[in-house]
């Protein structure tokens, strides 16, 4: 028999604010038995934990994720993260559209946003 990922942990000094974050980033919901306070958060739907730990973030992420925007352009997905409070780290998108913007969650974790559905599909 195999093994399956249960959960993708994350660790972070303030988790239920940094779910909420990511919660709102995804529309998804955080856990009903969560609260703020909460050693442990959990998104439901999206399998992503995050656990307090005593340590700071002190180099760059092993692992990030990478956001493909479903109903928007990358443009507006970006607009609307940095309004969420994530801050924008380094801005690889070109002038013919390809391209990526790396940003960073309220705690510092690096994510990328990638094209939208609809750009890779050559829709406006």
């Amino acid at each position: 028999m195999t093994s399956a990922i249960r959960h993708t942990s994350i660790d972070c000094a303030h988790p239920y604010e940094l779910a909420t974050f990511w919660s709102r980033v995804l529309d998804l919901p955080v856990h009903k038995d969560d609260e703020p306070g909460d050693d442990e958060v959990l998104i439901e739907g999206a399998g992503l934990l995050f656990i307090a730990v005593p340590e700071a973030k002190s180099v760059k992420n092993r692992v990030h994720f990478d956001l493909q925007p479903q109903d928007r352009t990358r443009d507006e997905e970006v607009e609307r993260l940095l309004a969420l409070g994530a801050t924008l780290l380094d801005d690889r998108r070109n002038p013919d559209g390809r391209g990526w913007a790396v940003l960073a969650d309220p705690e510092g974790n690096e994510f990328c946003v990638e094209r939208g559905a609809g750009e890779r599909a050559g829709t406006p």
